[in-house]
């Protein structure tokens, strides 16, 4: 049997189908080009608040509080108010039996009438020249020290009423009618309840960012869920404290006290040490370590580009950025080092800021 004939058939088919494979690549050899880039997970950079707060806890207290002391040694004759009583300047609150004083205050007042009629007729005298000057210089002077003596025993006498000298409420009351007091024996302890602050200790390295007027929110324990009140600082004291090194803060609790807040109530203020907001920051991890730190941007065509950053502080997982970065920057949210410029990359997911 003669074959040569077909031979030429075979050959030519034979062609046809390896320029048909070299033409249309398969999906395998498309597999192929894919799995060449590298998948990584993307961060949109954007602007954060960094900003470092600390919470630090003291008792609520009144911005003044007066201790009211006994001005004379006395048996405290009436006390006309109780703890918890709200008074006005200069409302009586007790008084002290004085009579003593006041039959004293009667002698001296005796006696300047005496004194004053016994320079009025010398006066009458002199202006006749009847006297000579001593007499009379000497009648002025008695009706001087009768004066100033009546002037002594008025104030004694006034020393029996105990008033309050500002509008305020009643914190303790320490005297009973018929109970013996000493001069400078405290009698009363009133507070304007109207101003209440909070104290509290801050550490010397963080006290010099905390500036008068700045806003700190206040949550009180003894009001349970109720919702934060917003306190203001109204001074920071000029010098720490010697031993613990803080210096403390003054918060004044405007309407705290129409809220329930009372004095020895525990306050815990939410202080703000570091002002950091609307800073440009990116995960910690994403940032290269170097000469200088680098970053890997993510160009648009998923290519990456090597980019130096100027960085600043680390919080809770996020690097500030203050150099070499824009809003809106693709970058690589994972650790660089594995990278390299120019590699072909494919987002498979993109972080959030807040994750």
């Amino acid at each position: 049997m003669n074959f040569r004939p077909l031979f030429p058939g075979l050959v030519l088919f034979a062609a046809l189908l390896l320029a048909g494979c070299e033409s249309e690549p398969g999906p395998a050899a498309g597999r192929e080009s894919v799995d060449r880039s590298m998948p990584v997970r993307a961060y949109v950079v954007s602007r954060q608040d960094l900003s470092r707060r600390i919470q630090l806890s003291a008792p609520v207290q009144p911005l003044r509080t007066i201790e009211l002391a006994a001005r004379t040694d006395g048996i405290v004759s009436e006390v006309l108010v109780e703890a918890g009583d709200q008074v006005a300047a200069g409302d009586v609150l007790a008084r002290i039996d004085v009579r003593e004083q006041r039959a004293e205050l009667a002698r001296s007042e005796a006696s300047l009438r005496e004194a004053q009629a016994n320079f009025d007729r010398l006066q009458r005298l002199r202006e006749r020249d009847y006297i000579d000057e001593a007499s009379f210089v000497t009648s002025r002077s008695l009706l001087e020290v009768a004066e100033s003596e009546v002037q002594l025993w008025q104030t004694r006498v006034a020393f029996g009423v105990i008033t309050a000298p500002i509008d305020g409420r009643i914190i303790q009351r320490m005297i009973e009618p018929g109970a013996a007091v000493n001069r400078l024996g405290v009698a009363f302890e009133l507070a304007d309840l109207n101003e209440l602050v909070t104290r509290i200790g801050v550490s010397e390295l963080d006290v010099t960012d905390i500036e008068v007027n700045d806003s700190v929110p206040i949550r009180i324990d003894a009001l349970g869920q109720s919702p934060v009140m917003d306190g203001t600082v109204r001074r920071v004291f000029p010098a720490a404290e010697g031993n613990s090194r803080l210096v403390t803060v003054e918060i004044a609790l405007p309407d705290a006290y129409a809220l329930g807040v009372r004095p020895g109530f525990l306050a815990r203020a939410d202080l703000l040490v570091d002002y950091k907001q609307d800073v440009l920051a990116v995960p910690a991890g994403s940032v290269g370590m170097g000469q200088p730190n680098y970053v890997m941007v993510i160009d648009e065509s998923d290519e990456l580009v090597r980019r130096a950053v100027t960085t600043g502080v680390i919080r809770n997982g996020w690097r500030e950025i203050r150099g070499g970065l824009e809003p809106g920057d693709r970058i690589v949210s994972s650790n660089p080092l594995e990278l390299a410029e120019g590699d072909l990359v494919r987002v498979v997911d993109t972080m959030e800021a807040g994750a």
